[in-house]
């Protein structure tokens, strides 16, 4: 595996469900959002999870034309700055059995930043970016 990359993300509006950071939770929670998006073509979507407070949001980026159900959703400002990315490539869904591990190796190659929130980004169906906050460097 190559080294973490740094990279840096800009904060991002999002809707959410969110779930205690349980592997059954998080499973349920994504069919919930997918159904009050209703079509996923065009969409950005994204999980935002507090691994010290152990709770896990899957997130659509909101846009200015959403659907009805997508309006009950609440709203949330996914923090940006740092982070250490791990870059996953595989079709679902056994892509996603890659994600814990891929978390794990962030952890052991940088120091969290406890203070933001860990991403998954959902670039596109075979691509996610795990992502772990860090204080920047200067």
């Amino acid at each position: 595996m190559p080294a973490p990359k740094r990279v840096d993300r800009k904060a991002v509006s999002v809707r959410y469900v969110e779930v205690p950071d349980d592997i059954t939770q998080i499973r349920a929670a994504w069919p919930r959002l997918e159904a009050a998006v209703g079509s996923l073509r065009g969409r950005k979507f994204l999980a935002a999870f507090d691994p010290v407070q152990g709770w896990y949001r899957t997130c659509v980026v909101m846009r200015e034309d959403p659907e009805p159900d997508e309006l009950t959703l609440p709203e949330f400002v996914v923090p940006g700055g740092e982070f250490v990315r791990e870059r996953l490539r595989g079709d679902p869904p056994g892509v996603y059995d890659q994600i814990a591990p891929a978390y794990s190796r962030l952890e052991a190659a940088a120091e969290r930043d406890d203070s933001r929130l860990s991403i998954e980004s959902y670039r596109r169906l075979d691509v996610i970016d795990v992502l772990m906050p860090v204080k920047p460097l200067n």
